[in-house]
């Protein structure tokens, strides 16, 4: 292996350092204490070092949320029943989708609440995040001819469901039979 070769695995295990610290971070203390001081403190490097790799924090957290997008597509795809009718299956996936929300907090915040620098649904998007969408616009494409938008307005639900419900907004009870409304309106 040569010199350049040896330095960019350094530099991307110094990146992949970073990003976990942070979501390790998050998920402790909350996405308030992810500070680049306390990054640089967390993986004993110095500060100018985070600044090498990441321009500022939301781009941290951006790093974040495109791991996390690594993880809802396919946990979206695969959570689809073998044999399962258009209505179970958009079913499934608001379910697993909800689900997510819920098991990783500061993960989904990364995602879809706090500034991250990515970019939905433009030229320049991250296949990531056009995979994530593409896993819940197959099963709303049975539905609709404009799937693109139907699906945007499912995510919406969906995502409008997991923030009301996370700050206690609305009962967690009643979260089945919401995803069952939700359901309906594309049946």
């Amino acid at each position: 292996m040569g010199i350049s070769e040896r330095k960019e695995r350094e530099r991307t295990e110094r990146e992949q350092r970073i990003i976990a610290a942070a979501r390790l971070l998050a998920e402790r203390d909350g996405w308030a204490s992810v500070t680049v001081r306390r990054l640089a403190q967390e993986i004993e490097y110095s500060q100018p070092v985070l600044y090498a790799h990441f321009v500022n924090r939301d781009a941290i957290v951006g790093a974040v949320a495109l791991e996390g997008f690594g993880e809802l597509g396919p946990m979206l795809r695969t959570s689809v029943r073998r044999g399962a009718t258009p209505t179970e299956a958009i079913q499934d996936v608001a379910t697993a989708y909800l689900q997510f929300a819920f098991e990783r907090p500061a993960l989904y915040e990364a995602m879809f609440v706090l500034p991250s620098g990515l970019r939905f649904a433009k030229s320049d998007t991250p296949q990531v995040l056009r995979d994530t969408f593409g896993a819940m616009m197959v099963v709303v494409e049975p539905f609709c001819a404009d799937y693109e938008i139907a699906t945007e307005s499912f995510w919406a639900a969906l995502h409008g469901l997991a923030e009301l419900e996370r700050h206690g907004r609305i009962r967690s009870t009643h979260r089945d039979e919401r995803v069952r409304h939700i359901v309906a309106m594309f049946g």
